[in-house]
């Protein structure tokens, strides 16, 4: 997967979201800095079936060197993420979560009409409503000017509704540096409506980051609709296998922060799968317990 690439690697280095990446048997691990000089060993998105006795007692050498206070493993798999295995000690939990536990995907092999007939008719709906009230969408150049109307729609979103976003500089290190990335815009004439950034990966095209306008004239043309409809066409095209909206709540939890995101998302698609599970090796237990009360209370604080 894309996220276990030199590219990548380089992205989390040079926008700093990594203080350090390392090379551990072909396998990418990112020491991030989680608090007053304290680190953690994070190794995403990585098959279940590369975690073997030995790699975790060579990660453990490592991050002891490297003065981590533990490492955590994220799996990622479309059909079992639990590491099946009791011989590597590492316990089935995590500091921080990279990816959900349960996301939301299209099979691409189906139909265009057996994958629109599984999304909501409303949804179908929407998007026959913005074709007709003019939206069109392009994959567009990564400049500056592009990359801009992204981020002033992600401000506008953010804002909106109120989550956190990255810097504008962020977007552009990440658009060019990850080769596979891909910026789609949707227009109402000359007017940027909605964006979206996509990878498009091996098997996998992976819907990643979304905005769209606040402007009441345009929030009732149903954009986005259409430009997820276009992504899924493109990736269909493309021949890849699956398309995965990415981050969903997990099924039947109540008041979780996803379940806005997630409402949208299963209208598209009724397939919510299990696909990732978080694995940790603590090195000294009384510290990462005091770290933990201290992250609880300022949740608490918040």
């Amino acid at each position: 997967m894309i996220w276990q690439t030199q590219q990548w690697a380089n992205m989390l280095e040079e926008s700093g979201q990594a203080d350090k990446v390392l090379n551990i048997w072909w396998i990418f691990a990112e020491k991030r800095s989680i608090w007053l000089g304290l680190y953690g060993l994070f190794i995403l998105w990585i098959n279940k079936n590369l975690i073997t006795k030995d790699l975790v007692e060579t990660v453990k050498k490592i991050s002891i060197k490297e003065k981590c206070l533990f490492f955590q493993f994220e799996t990622l798999s479309f059909s079992d993420p639990k590491l099946h295995t009791d011989n590597c000690n590492l316990k089935n939990q995590y500091y921080k979560k990279f990816i959900t536990e349960f996301t939301a995907v299209i099979e691409l092999d189906k139909s265009y009409d057996d994958i629109l007939a599984a999304m909501k008719p409303k949804w179908r709906y929407n998007i026959k409503l913005a074709e007709k009230k003019g939206v069109v969408t392009h994959i567009v150049n990564k400049t500056p000017a592009n990359i801009k109307a992204f981020y002033d729609l992600m401000t506008e979103t953010t804002t909106r509704d109120s989550f956190s976003w990255n810097s504008y500089e962020y977007y552009c290190k990440f658009l060019n540096t990850v080769q596979e990335s891909k910026l789609l815009l949707s227009y109402v004439d000359e007017t940027v409506v909605a964006a979206w950034i996509f990878l498009f990966d091996r098997e996998v095209s992976i819907y990643y980051y979304g905005a769209s306008t606040s402007k009441k004239k345009y929030r009732n043309l149903m954009a986005p609709y259409q430009l997820q409809w276009e992504a899924i066409k493109i990736a269909k095209e493309s021949g890849w296998k699956y398309y995965d909206f990415l981050w969903v709540a997990k099924p039947d939890t109540i008041n979780d922060p996803l379940e806005g995101v997630t409402s949208f998302k299963r209208k598209l698609t009724p397939d919510i799968r299990h696909v990732s599970e978080s694995y940790i090796w603590i090195n000294s237990i009384i510290l990462y317990t005091l770290l933990k009360f201290i992250k609880a209370i300022k949740a608490l604080v918040k």
